[in-house]
């Protein structure tokens, strides 16, 4: 039987595999008639993506557009959102150019489409890959109802510099949590393949290392060596092209002194050679038009230099269709290379089935599967599974529906910021504002007095710069006392004060870094009096990166990070303040003392000069500060619920590991609270000696378990030798016999520890 069962799967896989070279073959022939046929125009056209400017994310708007399609001077459109428009777009392709060849139409769906979900910073928080990937077939189903084939995401940047905006457009500081959020995000998009017309192409970026940007400080320069590439910043992209990713777009910063989009060590070397990736790579908005400032010579001479790198599309910049064929005449580029570039991209169409049916995803009416009931119940789960419990005093959370509430901030009634960042797509007048959701909520049974309390900072410049794209809080003219004094005459005739406050959205988010990741001065003066009136206080913190809040955390009893958390976000935050969801949410990032403590990560490597074993944190001639202890106001992985957990010891199956097997780690898991909970429990290793100095604690497995009050459960993990693996000096991919502790535990930082060795 065994025997049967063998032969069958040998058969299967051999059907596959040959049914794959037939598709392969059949592309290839198609491709090549095609591209036979077409002239060099023709061939650099299909590199050319432009903008609608219907949507803007740039600087730079195309103009001339309709021509250009009609000259075959097109092979994508980005930032188009009406299906009709996409169709009639289409329609100029296919009926009025020459060789009728298809347009791709991208945009940023980066945390959902009409149905928002959270900011993928707050996504990773829950720790739920099913749920992360379901968000991604979501926005994909939605997006391609309204004619877009092409995502602009996932963005798998690791990042570890707070002040840096985009760390919210991404999964957190860990590589191996990066990757497992990168794979779902793709397969979500995609699917299984590109037979549903609601798949649509992944486009993984920023490759490589954007998240690393010197200061924290957007486009920046980036500087690290291969080694920390290769083992903490490249596994998310790596793990995207694993999962099959159709696209990779290029980042903005230099890597060893090279721009990303002319770097062929990283689009050739790297993602092609190395990894295998075999779909197209696109620029990111103008990139090569901003090689000139780089300083790395004229358009023509940038625009060659990017092509020959292995960059195969040209966003917005024009510099292909502008140079390319003049460079071809002299001699700068040779014609293979302008051919290998033309047949990805026709290539990632036919997978896409638009040679087939090129309005696949813009014909019929589909708007039934856009922003439906059940889309906005799968967003509110999300936005609950995101939010992080900081501190609970007194167990002050969950509230009870009774008395009166003070609600204030400036946040409290603002449904335009809900969202987040990047919700470009999102129809900000649909979203209950907490005000609303809170009021829904509790109907009769609760008082909500509500009152402002200040505006969002006290610079007005800055409050307009980050409150962009229609994402006002509408200042308040009336000066500061007078703002205060109604927020505590409001706190006075309430029991207790939940103040909405934090940064508003697009204080996150690209060409959002900010030196100061406090809250904003007036708002903490306003909580500081509120604090003042000895009425107990909920802070519902807004946020899309990690802040400093060692004042809060001292005198504010009960803090809940709620991010953003998309169209739902009011709801959701109304679900966990009143105990209908338990929160269970853990960061994916640490949170500093302060600005000067970053970048700051878990996974840090020992000094020669550590300060362990001593209880004093600071000791003179010692890796530390003279003014705050090394360590983070919340670790990575940190996260409390309304009920509590303990671990027993862990109980290893084995105290050695030999190549080819396994040990299996078990804790036992206890709910000792009152409440039914989800715990992510959390298991790290530490290669105690090494060829190269190694993190002190690194990533390794999660599950996430749900317990009833009082229950227990084991949970076990198993560890293999790849495990263990990582690239050393000479960059070689393997494990190293000798001693590793393991740890266990709810967060990096409390957790059991055992140890065992690798022979």
């Amino acid at each position: 039987m065994r025997h049967t069962k063998l032969l069958l799967l040998l058969a299967f896989s051999l059907f596959c595999h040959t049914a794959i070279a037939q598709n392969q073959q059949q592309m290839k022939t198609f491709v090549d008639a095609l591209m036979n046929k077409m002239t060099l125009e023709e061939k650099i056209g299909q590199l050319n993506l432009l903008t609608s400017g219907e949507v803007v994310t740039g600087s730079a708007v195309s103009t001339g557009v309709e021509a250009k399609i009609k000259a075959g001077q097109v092979g994508a459109m980005l930032n188009m959102t009406k299906v009709e428009d996409i169709r009639r777009t289409q329609q100029i392709a296919m009926d009025q150019s020459r060789m009728k060849i298809p347009l791709l139409f991208g945009l940023d769906v980066v945390h959902g489409y009409k149905t928002t979900f959270p900011i993928p910073l707050a996504l990773s928080c829950s720790w739920d890959m099913d749920m992360i990937e379901k968000s991604a077939r979501i926005a994909a189903i939605e997006a391609s109802a309204d004619g877009i084939n092409w995502t602009f995401s996932p963005m798998v940047d690791i990042a570890r510099d707070a002040r840096w905006g985009r760390i919210a457009e991404g999964s957190g500081e860990d590589p191996y949590l990066g990757s497992k959020i990168a794979a779902a995000m793709v397969k979500g998009y995609q699917g299984n393949n590109f037979s549903e017309n609601s798949n649509i192409l992944a486009c993984v970026k920023h490759f490589a290392l954007y998240g690393a940007a010197e200061a924290g400080r957007d486009y920046n320069t980036t500087d690290m060596s291969h080694v920390r590439m290769y083992n903490d910043y490249f596994p998310p992209y790596k793990a995207a092209v694993d999962a099959g990713a159709a696209t990779v777009m290029t980042s903005f910063n230099d890597v060893d002194g090279i721009p990303a989009t002319a770097n062929k060590w990283l689009m050739t070397d790297v993602l092609r050679k190395q990894w295998g990736f075999k779909g197209f790579v696109v620029t990111d908005y103008t990139a090569i038009n901003e090689m000139i400032a780089h300083g790395l010579g004229d358009l023509q001479q940038v625009s060659a230099l990017a092509l020959k790198a292995g960059t195969d599309m040209d966003m917005v910049g024009e510099g292909f269709t502008g140079t390319i064929a003049q460079s071809l005449k002299e001699g700068k580029i040779d014609i293979n290379t302008i051919n290998t570039a033309c047949r990805r991209i026709l290539e990632a169409k036919y997978k896409l089935g638009l040679f087939a049916d090129p309005y696949r995803n813009s014909k019929g009416d589909r708007t039934g599967d856009i922003y439906t009931a059940q889309n906005r119940l799968e967003a509110r789960k999300a936005a609950t599974e995101s939010f992080v419990l900081l501190r609970n005093q007194q167990q002050l959370l969950p509230l009870k529906k009774q008395g009166s509430i003070a609600l204030i901030g400036p946040l409290a009634d603002s449904r335009e910021n809900m969202t987040g960042t990047w919700s470009v797509s999102a129809d900000i007048t649909k979203h209950a504002s907490l005000r609303e959701a809170l009021q829904k909520e509790v109907g009769s049974q609760v008082t909500i007095n509500y009152a402002k309390g200040s505006n969002l900072t006290a610079d007005s410049m800055l409050e307009i710069n980050s409150t962009m794209f229609g994402r006002s809080l509408h200042r308040d003219g009336r000066s500061a006392a007078e703002l205060r004094k109604e927020a505590l005459e409001a706190a006075a005739k309430s029991d207790i004060i939940v103040a909405a406050l934090g940064e508003a959205s697009e204080m996150s988010g690209e060409s959002a870094s900010r030196t100061d990741i406090g809250i904003p001065d007036t708002q903490k003066e306003l909580l500081a009096a509120l604090v003042a009136t000895g009425k107990p206080v909920v802070l519902v913190l807004f946020a899309g990166r990690p802040m400093t809040l060692v004042w809060e955390s001292e005198h504010v009893p009960a803090i809940l990070n709620v991010w953003f958390g998309g169209c739902e976000a009011g709801a959701a935050i109304a679900d966990v303040l009143f105990g209908a969801v338990n929160p269970s949410g853990k960061l994916t990032t640490s949170f500093p003392q302060n600005v000067g403590q970053v970048p700051l990560y878990y996974g840090q490597k020992p000094t020669g000069r550590p300060l362990a074993g001593n209880d004093k944190w600071f000791t003179k001639f010692r890796s530390n500060y003279l003014d705050v202890s090394n360590e983070p106001l919340y670790p990575f992985g940190y996260g409390l619920s309304y009920t509590t957990f303990s671990y027993s010891d862990i109980r290893l199956s084995a105290n050695t590991l030999s190549t080819g097997g396994n040990i299996k780690a078990t804790v036992t898991v206890t709910n000792t609270g009152k409440q039914d909970g989800v715990e992510i429990v959390q298991l790290y290793t530490r290669d105690v000696v090494a060829s190269i100095t190694r993190p002190v604690k690194e990533l390794k497995g999660f599950q996430r378990i749900a317990l009833k009050a009082g229950e227990s459960r084991q949970v076990t993990f198993t560890i293999t030798e790849n495990d263990l693996k990582f690239y050393n000096n000479e960059l070689k991919y393997a494990a190293e016999p000798g001693e590793f502790k393991l740890f266990i535990g709810g967060n990096s930082r409390d957790v059991k520890e055992t140890g065992f060795s690798l022979k």
